[in-house]
């Protein structure tokens, strides 16, 4: 490694918080200011990469839109595949689909049938946990697919909305919690 690292609570420093985004009464934890810090983003990537590197990853999932900032990252450091999970439309070859409720509306996501062989070992990962709803929909097309789901990782979690309680027997890792 040859950037120095920082401790995890400082990296929660970079973090900016939007209050009332994307509606009134929700706490929008904004990681772009964490991204563009050069010792924070590599302190992050290297913490989540060290999590995962004994367990035989062969793909890394990134959920659109900021699971593409660290699905490549992490697929890199675990000498893995990178697939992304996309918004409707958007991806060009025949695909699987699943709709889904979320804490402030609904959404779909899509992934090529051909993204994942039966038996490969799956890491999902997001920016943040809030309620787990994007997360239990990425399972499920990992599922369809006969993907083996290794684990889930976030940057942020929000503990108190409790959703890592959707995903008992997986090991959920997230480097930076929030308690309120």
């Amino acid at each position: 490694m040859t950037h120095d690292t920082i401790p995890a609570e400082a990296l929660k420093s970079l973090v900016r918080t939007v209050p009332d985004h994307p509606k009134p009464g929700i706490l929008f934890y904004d990681i772009t200011t964490l991204l563009k810090d050069p010792t924070g983003f590599a302190t992050l990537t290297d913490a989540m990469a060290s999590h995962w590197l004994e367990k035989k990853i062969d793909l890394v999932l990134g959920i659109e839109a900021r699971g593409f900032i660290f699905g490549p990252a992490l697929a890199y450091r675990l000498n893995a595949g990178f697939v992304p999970v996309r918004k409707p439309r958007k991806l060009p070859a025949p695909v699987a689909r699943v709709s889904y409720d979320l804490e402030y509306g609904s959404d779909t996501l899509e992934i090529h049938l051909d993204a994942i062989q039966p038996g490969q070992r799956v890491l999902l990962v997001d920016d943040l946990l809030a309620t787990g709803g994007t997360m239990q929909a990425t399972l499920q097309l990992v599922e369809q697919l006969g993907g083996i789901p290794v684990g889930l990782g976030f940057a942020v979690e929000l503990d108190f909305l409790h959703g890592r309680d959707r995903f008992p027997g997986l090991d959920v890792f997230s480097l930076l919690h929030y308690s309120e």
